[in-house]
């Protein structure tokens, strides 16, 4: 497209996104340089990932969802997932719920008052890796560590430590750093792909509400603070993990515009 690409921009809790309308098929996703350009904060419009809406690929969805993290690589996104249903019911004028496909499979979405809500992957277990330290696999994996004060961590040099370490360095891992207070979880997400900070992650949350509900510190559903703001997460205990896990929050498109090619 020689006259740029139309896009939107969208936030859910400040976890922000660069969504595309791409149900011509039509946007180069295997141009990393094109995403890590576009994403950039300085030199581009700046998001912790792209989203593309794209034709359904399975019979019975409305739209495949494909997300791109900052550097180019792939994942799945539930903060992105809500942005891309909320986009795609602008779009088309549709506020039903709806099926619709990630990398990990088959979702489901449908707004809740103000609010989007997305089904999230089954969790098979919640794996305890030591007295403070939670794995869960919530569409991508993520760490759960269990402090005094998450707004005392010092959160990149914790986190890149782990992410980067030897353990974890091929693949990558989110890092959330977690605490029980008065009105729910407050939480802090390093997440890979963004090698970052990002205000509010959505598989980190479900992820933290997991870990909290197999700990036996919450029940569902389990409200769940962010530096971005407040989100909710839903879940049916099916030991050894957990089925019907849903996650709730508000979605705010903040503009739209042309970025040249």
């Amino acid at each position: 497209m020689t006259d740029g690409w139309a896009f939107s921009k969208w936030e859910g809790t400040g976890n922000d996104f660069i969504v595309i309308d791409d149900r011509m098929m039509r946007f180069p996703d295997q141009d990393r340089a094109r995403v890590r350009r576009w994403c950039d904060r300085h030199f581009g419009i700046g998001s912790d990932g792209l989203v593309l809406i794209r034709q359904p690929d399975l019979t019975g969805t409305a739209f495949h969802m494909e997300f791109l993290n900052p550097d180019g690589s792939r994942s799945f996104c539930g903060n992105g997932s809500r942005a891309a249903y909320a986009c795609w019911s602008a779009l088309t004028g549709d506020r039903s719920p709806v099926n619709f496909t990630a990398i990990d499979g088959e979702h489901r979405a449908e707004w809740s008052g103000d609010r989007v809500c997305v089904g999230m992957r089954d969790v098979g277990a919640v794996e305890r890796v030591d007295e403070r330290t939670d794995s869960v696999h919530t569409g991508s994996p993520h760490l759960v560590v269990w402090v005094d004060d998450p707004e005392a961590v010092d959160l990149l040099s914790e986190a890149r430590a782990i992410r980067y370490g030897p353990r974890h360095a091929r693949e990558g891992i989110n890092v959330n750093f977690v605490r029980l207070g008065p009105d729910g979880l407050e939480m802090r997400t390093y997440e890979r792909g963004v090698e970052d900070e990002t205000l509010s992650c959505g598989t980190g949350v479900t992820a933290a509400a997991l870990s909290a509900m197999a700990r036996g510190l919450v029940g569902s559903p389990c409200a769940v603070r962010t530096r971005g703001g407040a989100l909710s997460v839903e879940a049916t205990a099916a030991p050894p993990g957990f089925r019907e896990v849903r996650l709730i929050g508000p979605v705010n498109q903040v503009f739209t515009g042309r970025i040249d090619p």
